[in-house]
């Protein structure tokens, strides 16, 4: 038996006393006193109140259940007596003339605060939750407010395949063996790269989809090994119709799912002016402590440490911090920090009574009105330094500035800070291969002026048409202008050291594709987990997935990665030390 239902738990109000309602649900609570039996109902609405009268025969099976019980009541909306200002149906109960028990549920194992772990074992129980019930429609009208917008710009949305060639993008492949072709892969896709390139030499011109990568790299808060990621691509294209287009996207979605309204166009900075002055190339600009390169106006005179930095080309960064109390141990951890990052150390100066304070000032008898004079102190000002190499000292610092931002609550929680990142290097030279690498992906176009300039004598200065989209501290999207010039294309695979052969084998189609009247064009692809966490201020990306993985990449609820079958191994051509 199914008691139709026609009202949902926690949309019932007070305007709809005297109605007959029909609810179906999980419970979350019965109270049973004798006479009557109280029972908060669920579903993803919210709860309601439900009075039993225990002598009805038919109502008394109540007495059996337990929280988490699967039920549908049919009852009448009543005004209650006692309100609860807590609930949002907290003016009416449902007076039950009918009930099922659909479903008998066992003890649920999760507690009123559970775990992680737990609440991964138990996913599904986990989804009943308000929040995450919250978290999962909120995503859906994220998504919804992107198609609708992808749609009225003139884009359509194109599916990519899951099974493709491996064709490595910096992260390693998922590897899928074929059953038909005993010994040769698929790889899941780290994204729709070449796919949505073939696309524009197809034709297609604006293509969007909302799709499904895959990653197998170490994971923290806000990285999953599958996510899901909106890729978009553009013929006949530059960086400015790619911002275009972006950024009237975020301005249509968050004021669509939150009411608040975004500014354009999106601040700018260059990758060279955020590594300056943030010391990352995704710098939270929600609050200030830009870092400042001071070497000139400090004085160090017998200091050896600072001499011999000096004399290594070594700069000397500082940020200055003005309204906190800093403690002897937040000093400590932020040292640690700036060690982390690669400094030696990381010396600090406190204005405080008129006075320069400082563990140095033995070292730097000078320092002390350098110091002020370089960072215009004032009384309760406190300035951190760091003496290196100018990539180091400002990476450091970087670290030092965030590590501030969160013990001192700096930046706006409630604000939405979008920040392009633009001119990235081409190359950078990994030391442990010995050779260069490309800063994004092999396809990225490169500053022409700067490949006719530096290919040759210097590669780390070619500067790319790639860009960033960072929020709040975040990288939330990455794109670039591509390399449609065959021949370009076939410079850059030399530069990285990849070989003809190597080239025609992970490449060739794609090469091969180029030469046939690739128009110019560029994209990006923003990433909508990340998003929807920043935009519902979540802890962790796994808040707003469905059913996710730890940070092992394992899934607790079905157990997985898991052993196979011989059976199955036999029939892929595999062999393994599986005994089932």
């Amino acid at each position: 038996m199914l008691l139709k239902r026609d009202a949902y738990c926690g949309k019932i109000r007070l305007s709809d006393a005297g109605k007959e309602v029909t609810l179906n649900g999980w419970i979350r609570k019965v109270r049973d006193f004798g006479k009557f039996a109280f029972v908060d109902m669920w579903d993803h609405t919210g709860l309601v109140q439900a009075v039993f009268d225990m002598g009805d025969e038919k109502l008394n099976g109540v007495k059996g259940c337990i929280v988490g019980d699967c039920v549908g009541i049919r009852g009448t909306v009543v005004e209650r007596k006692d309100k609860n200002p807590d609930m949002a149906t907290g003016d009416i109960e449902i007076t039950a003339g009918a009930f099922i028990r659909y479903s008998v549920s066992e003890p649920l194992p999760i507690s009123e605060n559970p775990s992680e772990e737990i609440r991964l074992k138990y996913r599904y129980i986990d989804l009943r939750t308000d929040t995450m019930q919250g978290n999962l429609r909120f995503r859906h009208k994220v998504i919804k407010a992107i198609r609708e917008h992808m749609d009225y710009k003139g884009f359509i949305e194109v599916e990519t395949p899951v099974l493709s060639k491996s064709t490595p993008e910096g992260a390693r492949d998922y590897l899928v063996p074929s059953r038909m072709q005993k010994g040769a892969f698929y790889a899941l896709p780290q994204s729709p790269q070449i796919y949505k390139q073939l696309l524009m030499i197809g034709g297609v011109d604006k293509y969007f989809q909302i799709a499904r990568c895959f990653r197998d790299e170490d994971l923290r808060a806000n990285r999953q090994p599958e996510f899901t990621q909106l890729d978009v691509e553009m013929a006949y294209a530059a960086e400015e119709d790619v911002f275009s287009v972006t950024e009237e996207l975020f301005k249509y979605t968050v004021e669509s799912v939150t009411g608040e309204k975004l500014d354009l166009p999106f601040r700018r900075m260059t990758h060279r002016e955020a590594m300056a002055d943030y010391g990352t190339d995704k710098p939270d600009l929600r609050f200030g402590l830009r870092i400042t390169d001071v070497t000139e106006e400090i004085k160090y005179d017998g200091f050896k440490v600072m001499e011999s930095n000096a004399e290594k080309g070594g700069r000397i960064h500082g940020i200055k911090l003005s309204g906190f109390d800093v403690t002897r141990k937040i000093i400590d951890g932020l040292t640690e920090t700036a060690k982390k990052r690669g400094a030696g150390g990381l010396m600090w100066f406190r204005y405080k009574d008129g006075v320069m304070i400082s563990p140095v000032s033995k070292f730097l008898p000078d320092a002390g009105k350098s110091v002020e004079r370089a960072f215009d102190m004032s009384e309760g000002d406190m300035v951190f330094m760091v003496a290196a190499d100018a990539s180091t000292a400002s990476a450091a610092l970087g670290a030092v500035r965030l590590g501030l931002r969160d013990i001192f609550s700096l930046a706006d929680e409630d604000r939405l800070e979008f920040l392009w990142v633009t001119e990235f290097p081409m190359f950078f030279y990994n030391e442990d291969e010995g050779r260069y690498e490309t800063e994004h992906h092999p396809f990225t176009m490169p500053d022409l002026d700067d490949v006719a300039a530096y290919m040759e004598s210097d590669p780390l200065k070619i500067r790319s048409r790639s860009y960033d989209l960072v929020l709040n501290g975040e990288e939330i999207a990455s794109g670039s202008v591509r390399n449609h010039i065959s021949g370009l294309q076939d410079k850059v695979f030399e530069k990285i050291g990849i070989t003809p052969e190597e080239r025609e084998k992970r490449f060739g189609f794609f090469i091969k594709a180029l030469k046939y009247g690739t128009p110019p064009h560029a994209g990006i692809a923003p990433g909508i987990d990340r998003f929807v966490q920043i935009l519902l201020k979540a802890e962790s990306i796994r808040d707003v997935i469905a059913f996710p993985k730890t940070t092992n990449a394992a899934c607790l609820m079905t157990e997985s990665p898991s052993e196979v079958g011989k059976k199955q191994l036999d029939d892929l051509g595999i062999m393994g030390d599986n005994k089932k």
